[in-house]
């Protein structure tokens, strides 16, 4: 079958590396940038450690630390506005996936006009060229520095969306595994455990192709070898750290071509509708999604179950490779702390009546974006989708 592979931006890789955002920009020509970060960034320290590498280049600096989770158009809008307003001619985002799409965003908004909502959509979006950007991750999950869109919550209809093209594409990432070794446990959980969902989702995807499975399988393995060392050393783990930064940077890649599937259609509704942090809302149908895909994409399952722990003979039949995944993904939510659906505080009733429909709906767009296929690598129904929910919310 013949398929896509996305080449990403060029990526600067390793600790130390974000000390390295002022010479870089230089390079590209840039005198005065907007950095773009939110304000948990900024108490943490994290972000200065950035903005003094670029002024000790002699660049200067508007700051815009407004950015808000699963960014709103209108947040964004505001990046963008600022940035216009000041004539900047470069970008830097820093921080988790949110402060790097509205970064994306404001980029696109330098040379393309507002309102952002024209610009919504995966394909045949025409934008103009824009301003170099920087993305700078301290996260280790969202794979952003090297995808070529980000993530949009419409809040007119009340739905996460996408921006792509040109206009937004990276010139730069800079993935540094040290900017990572402060987040709490849970954030370690939830953005590694999104990592991984992006490796599984590709891998396991309709639209998979050659380079995006040697991607996904080996993000799958570094995050079965690092993720709980990460999640329970901190700081302390610097290896572990520099393992899931690899993992993230590959599922972004991975993802470019082969594109996400059911974990992350249900994710990015429990993200817009009930506010559930991206990592989370994506990774708690993993072991339901890994044992009902099992009898379709039974060899890919089978590598993911021992990646993360299962033993499993290479006869196995495809009902014991489910249920192998299912219990090692099962375990891997537990050993990391994820919330569960309940302590989410979501309400069952809620869920079922808003999210199955949405998630077809969104399936059916993509059907028709992608000339007759979609990601999912089976017929997806309202059905199926209230049975992951039902099941995740009872089992998880």
């Amino acid at each position: 079958m013949e398929s896509i592979f996305n080449s990403p931006n060029p990526i600067l890789f390793g600790v130390g590396a974000a000390a390295r955002a002022g010479s870089e920009l230089q390079k590209l020509g840039c005198k005065k940038v907007l950095a773009v970060f939110d304000k948990g960034v900024e108490q943490a320290g994290v972000a200065e450690k950035v903005l003094s590498a670029i002024r000790e280049a002699g660049i200067g600096v508007v700051i815009y630390n407004n950015v808000q989770a699963d960014p709103p158009a209108w947040s964004v809008e505001e990046a963008g506005a600022l940035g216009v307003k000041e004539g900047v001619d470069g970008v830097v985002g820093i921080g988790g996936g949110s402060s790097l799409d509205t970064a994306k965003g404001a980029k696109l908004l330098q040379t393309n006009p507002p309102p952002l909502r024209q610009y919504f959509g995966r394909t045949g979006v025409v934008t103009k060229p824009s301003v170099p950007l920087i993305v700078i991750p301290t996260t280790a999950g969202t794979g952003s520095e090297c995808t070529p869109g980000g993530t949009i919550t419409d809040t007119e209809k009340n739905i996460k969306t996408n921006i792509s093209g040109v206009g937004c594409a990276v010139t730069l990432g800079i993935v540094d595994p040290e900017l990572s070794a402060g987040l709490p446990k849970s954030v370690t959980a939830s953005t590694g455990l999104d990592a991984l969902c992006h490796c599984v989702e590709s891998y396991t995807s309709a639209m998979a192709n050659s380079i995006s499975s040697v991607l996904g399988r080996e993000g799958i393995r570094l995050v079965g070898q690092y993720l709980v060392r990460a999640c329970n050393n901190g700081a302390a783990d610097m290896e572990a750290r520099a393992g899931m930064a690899k993992a993230a940077t590959l599922g972004g890649m991975a993802m470019s071509g082969a594109f996400c599937h059911l974990c992350h259609d249900i994710g990015r509704s429990l993200g817009a509708k009930f506010h559930v942090p991206h990592g989370n809302g994506c990774a708690v149908t993993l072991p339901q999604v890994l044992q009902i895909i099992a009898p379709v994409k039974t060899e890919e399952v089978r590598y993911i179950a021992r990646c993360l722990g299962a033993e499993l003979s290479d006869d196995a039949p495809a009902a014991a490779v489910g249920k192998a995944a299912y219990d090692a993904a099962h375990r891997l939510l537990k050993d990391t702390g994820l919330k569960n659906m309940k302590e989410l505080g979501l309400n069952r009733e809620e869920l079922l009546a808003a999210v199955p429909d949405e998630v077809v709906m969104q399936i059916e767009m993509e059907i028709k974006a992608f000339g007759g296929i979609a990601p999912p690598p089976l017929p997806v129904t309202r059905e199926l989708v209230a049975e992951i929910i039902n099941r995740a919310y009872d089992e998880n």
